[in-house]
């Protein structure tokens, strides 16, 4: 038992996915994921920074190692998302699909 579909019906479901399709590849882009994952490690290094002891400051010889790299993390992060936000993920051009002949 097959189903027959139209013409018409056909293009409409492709568009739907395309739509879709376009949607996916827009939420799972790179740069959000890296974006995101140096913003969320870059506050955890910063907070550990910021409660650093002395013992921990004198093994880096008096450099608060933690904080320097979790504000360079979270500023990575940040940069990620910006270019995110300025340069978004282009949609593919449409297809050109020649009109229906008429009968």
């Amino acid at each position: 038992m097959s189903e027959h579909y139209s013409e018409r019906e056909l293009r409409q479901e492709v568009s739907e996915l395309e739509t879709k399709s376009t949607t996916a590849a827009r939420l799972f882009d790179i740069r959000r994921i890296i974006g995101g994952l140096f913003v969320v490690y870059g506050v955890i290094v910063t907070i550990a920074g910021f409660t650093a002891s002395d013992a921990d400051l004198d093994k880096a010889e008096g450099v608060n190692i933690n904080l320097w790299t979790g504000l360079g993390m979270l500023v990575l992060g940040l940069l990620f998302l910006l270019w995110l936000k300025l340069r978004p993920t282009a949609p593919p051009p449409p297809d050109v699909v020649p009109e229906e002949r008429k009968e």
